[in-house]
């Protein structure tokens, strides 16, 4: 039994190489492996008589044994390294891939240039001591027009203005419900600014039926429009330049009084006049005011104790502003031609 035991383990290498010229893929040598090395194969099968053997005869089997698995292992790691470049080498011939070209690295990507502009927005706000304050989407028949001093037949509630999840609740045209939001939670002094997505019925090359606004108001007592002044040039220079141009219009809003237009000199021209600006050399950018006392009514402030200010500015058209951008629609494309230059 001794002798025989020896021969059979001492065969195997032998049939193993044997065998192995046969083998072309991984797949076919893992079918070896387990042959040769499984719970079934030809080296346990042989161990299995291993009991039979005497004490002395036990250590001279199991060394040998010992040794031929750790050179099947040997042989078997070696084929395989072999396959692995010769399937490797198969295929790149097929992919016809030129491994000589430098390779292709990820894109890292980055803030949307409208994101961009809303944290500058927010941060030359911040500042100034003002705090930021979000709301919901939709919003209230009353929050976004009666609290703001909207009357039931204004032009802003006509439905190719709005859109109108039902009988009471929309999506809100704008910001300044938030400001409702905030005076009724709080009391005065307040210092807010409300970003956020707005909709309206509008798209063209300069509207699109989803964008975004700041909303900035201020109320404290004894608060003036030198205070709104001063607020929205810092603003402007800031997010412009120290040699932008401003002028302020009279104008009107249903939720200010007094009211007024915020324009800078034309980016595209500097004020010579082009078919951005209508020939005039400036852009308006800004709506603001004194908050109405009826605003103030309607959150439970005394308009004869308490003064404050409110604006409103697109983020879209300060970004079209800021880079030249005369098509509003590109911001939306997610084309990477346009994205890759901010």
């Amino acid at each position: 039994m001794f002798q025989k035991m020896i021969q059979q383990v001492e065969k195997i290498l032998p049939a193993l190489e044997q065998e192995l010229k046969a083998v072309k893929t991984t797949s076919a040598l893992e079918q070896v492996r387990v042959k040769y090395l499984g719970k079934k194969g030809v080296l346990t099968n042989v161990l299995r008589n291993l009991g039979k053997l005497t004490a002395k005869e036990k250590p001279l089997v199991g060394r040998l044994a010992n040794e031929t698995k750790t050179k099947i292992v040997e042989i078997l790691q070696a084929k395989e390294q072999e396959l692995k470049l010769s399937e490797a080498r198969t295929r790149i011939e097929k992919e016809d891939l030129d491994i000589s070209l430098p390779g292709c690295g990820p894109e890292i990507g980055h803030r949307h240039p409208i994101s961009q502009v809303l944290e500058q927005i927010k941060a030359i706000f911040v500042s100034m001591g003002f705090d930021v304050v979000e709301g919901p989407d939709i919003e209230s028949d009353y929050n976004n027009f009666e609290a703001l001093n909207i009357p039931p037949d204004h032009p802003a509630r006509e439905m190719q203005d709005t859109f109108y999840v039902n009988g009471t609740m929309l999506l809100r045209t704008h910001t300044s419900p938030v400001q409702i939001r905030t005076m009724q939670a709080r009391k005065p002094p307040l210092a807010i600014i409300a970003p956020g997505k707005v909709y309206r019925r509008d798209a063209d090359i300069s509207h699109s039926p989803m964008f975004h606004q700041v909303e900035g108001f201020m109320v404290d007592k004894q608060i003036s429009l030198g205070d709104l002044k001063g607020v929205l040039e810092v603003f402007m220079r800031e997010m412009f330049g120290p040699d932008t141009a401003m002028r302020f219009r009279p104008s009107f809003f249903p939720f200010t009084e007094p009211s007024a237009e915020l324009d800078i000199r034309c980016v595209m021209c500097m004020g010579e006049g082009c078919r951005v600006c209508k020939q005039s050399g400036w852009l308006e950018i800004v709506g603001a005011g004194m908050i109405h006392p009826v605003v103030f009514r309607n959150v439970g402030y005394n308009p004869d104790e308490y003064s404050g200010f409110a604006f409103g500015m697109g983020v879209e058209r300060i970004a079209m502003l800021k880079y030249r951008i005369n098509d509003i629609r590109l911001f939306f494309e997610n084309d990477l031609r346009f994205l890759r230059q901010f």
